[in-house]
């Protein structure tokens, strides 16, 4: 669709004009949860209002033809036909999905990075005690370029297939969780395609945040995506995408429900191009609203907005000059690479100036150490650092996310990743850079207060 200028400044224009956020609340996690504006709630009001003046009339005749206009209308995000994409709930479920349809024989290897979400690596686990399959994790630590991630990644995978491993399938990100960054997706699709393995991208945090348009083209096995993240549809909306000559792998929906065909004597799964969307149609009675939201959403996000460029290029900007104004607060720095990948999403990921310390940790005192301390090695001191114990690490990050929510009316993840402190940051159109430097004095104070020991009352 063409671009426009937005009808409302992006902002707290935006954030007041059509959000429901409280007054006080400064949201700056959309990445978890995400929102919907508005003329969406409305939207799913109303359709909500209608299933249930006419309950049997909705389920079996409306919403059936709301939902193919619902994936008529986002395949083109995708860049794909709209008979290769369904609804699910979530992108854990469109995760379990694939994997729980694929036939594993003994020797089977599923192969992941470190950095897949936890939920995801459960799943792995899980049919790891179910299924004829083992996994192999790669491990990465940023910042590492795009390049050394694809290099290590075919390094491993042809190590496992010379020594007679069948890598069965491949996981992986378009953005990570955490840290918040952007992965090199279609670099690792190809090398699946070279090596003969199958590609599951696990695009949570896809759809809305970054151009997906040629997806299509770089032509994945599997992909999935939460459009209740960025995408601006109520919670509960996942998109599902399978190339149609993939839909044969893909046998039920979970739970299977009325649209699985059982297998007949020597045939086949059907080849009608509908039966992948027949087998996703109906499912069970959640409530199935937030999958027919969608063109609502996108009407907010072509007419109010001005078109998903002008979305990705706001909250791209907005990330990169908050977190370095919030960098510039703290006296840290931005996490960033070579190749500048992280610039290229709509998260930021900023360092608190906590240092770990080194040595027996003996000292009872979470004041700054002075250079004779045997627990600081030889770490540098440096202005406003404070010095904690490295046992310590996961207390701190957990204490000081919960104190953002509970004490500060937002939420900042934060997490001790690769020797250091970080917290990760969404850029949204409904922020400004008051809101990144609110944030900065924020979590600086929070640092004060982990120096003065008030974290070590949190459970271990």
């Amino acid at each position: 669709m063409e671009e426009s200028e937005p009808s409302v400044s992006f902002g707290h224009a935006m954030k007041d004009t059509c959000f429901s956020f409280a007054t006080n609340y400064v949201p700056l996690n959309h990445g978890s949860f995400g929102t919907f504006p508005k003329s969406v709630r409305g939207r799913q009001r109303d359709l909500q209002d209608l299933a249930e003046a006419r309950p049997d009339t909705f389920l079996r005749y409306t919403y059936p033809a709301l939902l193919e206009e619902a994936r008529t209308a986002v395949a083109p995000l995708l860049g794909v036909a709209a008979d290769e994409v369904v609804f699910v709930p979530n992108a854990t479920t469109g995760v379990n999905t694939v994997l729980r349809n694929l036939v594993f024989q003994k020797g089977d290897i599923i192969l992941h990075f470190s950095t897949v979400y936890g939920a995801c690596e459960k799943t792995i686990d899980s049919l790891c005690e179910t299924a004829l399959v083992s996994r192999v994790c790669i491990t990465i630590d940023y910042p590492v370029t795009d390049e050394d991630i694809v290099r290590k990644f075919n390094r491993v995978a042809r190590k496992l297939q010379d020594e007679g491993r069948k890598v069965k399938i491949a996981m992986f990100d378009t953005v990570l969780t955490f840290p918040g960054v952007r992965f090199p997706w279609e670099a690792l699709v190809e090398a699946c395609r070279s090596l003969r393995i199958l590609s599951l991208i696990d695009g949570a945090h896809g759809i809305g945040h970054i151009d997906l348009t040629n997806l299509g083209r770089v032509d994945p096995d599997f992909f999935t995506s939460n459009c209740y993240k960025w995408l601006f549809v109520p919670r509960g909306c996942a998109v599902l995408y399978v190339p149609a000559r993939n839909h044969h792998m893909i046998r039920t929906s979970l739970p299977t429900s009325w649209g699985f065909q059982p297998l007949l004597a020597k045939e086949t799964a059907s080849e009608d191009p509908k039966a992948f969307g027949e087998l996703f149609k109906k499912v069970s009675t959640i409530d199935p609203t937030p999958y027919v939201c969608v063109e609502e959403a996108l009407k907010f996000r072509q007419l109010t907005c001005g078109g998903e460029a002008k979305i990705r290029a706001y909250c791209e900007n907005i990330a990169k000059e908050g977190g370095k104004r919030m960098a510039e607060i703290l006296g840290t720095e931005v996490m960033d690479n070579t190749t500048h990948t992280l610039q290229r999403c709509c998260f930021v990921n900023v360092r608190l100036p906590l240092t770990i310390t080194h040595g027996p940790a003996s000292y009872d005192t979470y004041s700054r150490p002075t250079l004779e301390d045997p627990d600081v090695g030889k770490l540098q001191l440096e202005d406003g650092t404070v010095y904690i114990r490295a046992a310590d690490a996961s207390k701190i990050a957990k204490w000081m996310t919960e104190k953002s929510i509970k004490e500060y009316e937002t939420m900042i993840p934060v997490k001790f990743y690769a020797g250091e402190f970080w917290c990760r940051i969404s850029g949204q159109i409904y922020l400004e850079l008051k809101d990144f430097e609110w944030a900065g004095v924020t979590l600086k104070e929070m640092c004060k207060r982990v120096s003065n020991g008030e974290f070590k009352s949190v459970a271990d």
